[in-house]
């Protein structure tokens, strides 16, 4: 039974990292819309962390921050933001591009168990979804102003605004398009990979899925 579910663990390990990868290396992962793009990358993450826990969801949340991080180099596509942080200093420009969706991914495992704890299994794989775009937007902006903020560029970028009033404009519809597209579609997948069995239940005499 143990050799079947390492087994099963694996098979969607790798799957969720092959769809990463063809996803960031095709138009399928990203829709550039000025210096940010939209990224469905995210799915794949939150899928990892819901049926591997948080080390899945580390594993895959690293390989998307490295992928980024390549980007900015211009292997899979160019970041027109990327490529200038990398200009101005590439160690922090890895720093802000890896090191939020590894955060990510490894606290997704969390927050599924977390959520299965008090809720039904769709209820955690939407919750799980939502905050997969959520913490990346976050964790990603929090990098770019901590590391970037006092260079010219960024300054440029902030044109005399204050720290949230320069998130919330700059993500705009961006962040609100991958929260949407990441809860909904999260949510469908995880709750076929329960009914294959490839979720465990919630540990609860009054869950349901």
């Amino acid at each position: 039974m143990n050799t079947k579910i390492n087994t099963s663990q694996l098979v969607i390990l790798g799957l969720m990292t092959a769809i990463l990868l063809l996803m960031a290396y095709t138009p399928l992962g990203y829709l550039n819309i000025g210096p940010l793009a939209i990224t469905f990358n995210v799915i794949p993450v939150a899928v990892a962390a819901i049926t591997l826990g948080p080390v899945g969801g580390a594993i895959t949340g690293a390989v998307f921050g490295l992928t980024s991080f390549l980007q900015c180099i211009g292997v899979g596509g160019v970041s027109q933001m990327g490529a200038v942080l990398f200009g101005i200093n590439p160690v922090l420009a890895f720093i802000q591009r890896f090191v939020p969706r590894l955060l990510d991914g490894l606290l997704l495992g969390y927050i599924f168990r977390g959520m299965k704890k008090i809720s039904n299994t769709s209820i955690a794989c939407l919750v799980t979804g939502f905050c997969s775009a959520f913490l990346n937007t976050a964790f990603f902006m929090s990098a770019l102003v901590l590391l970037f903020g006092n260079t010219e560029y960024m300054q440029g970028l902030m044109g005399g605004k204050n720290v949230i009033a320069f998130i919330c404009g700059f993500v705009g519809i961006n962040a609100v398009c991958e929260m949407i597209s990441s809860t909904i579609i999260t949510g469908a997948v995880g709750m076929a990979l329960y009914k294959a069995r490839l979720i465990p239940a919630a540990k609860r005499s009054n869950a349901a899925a």
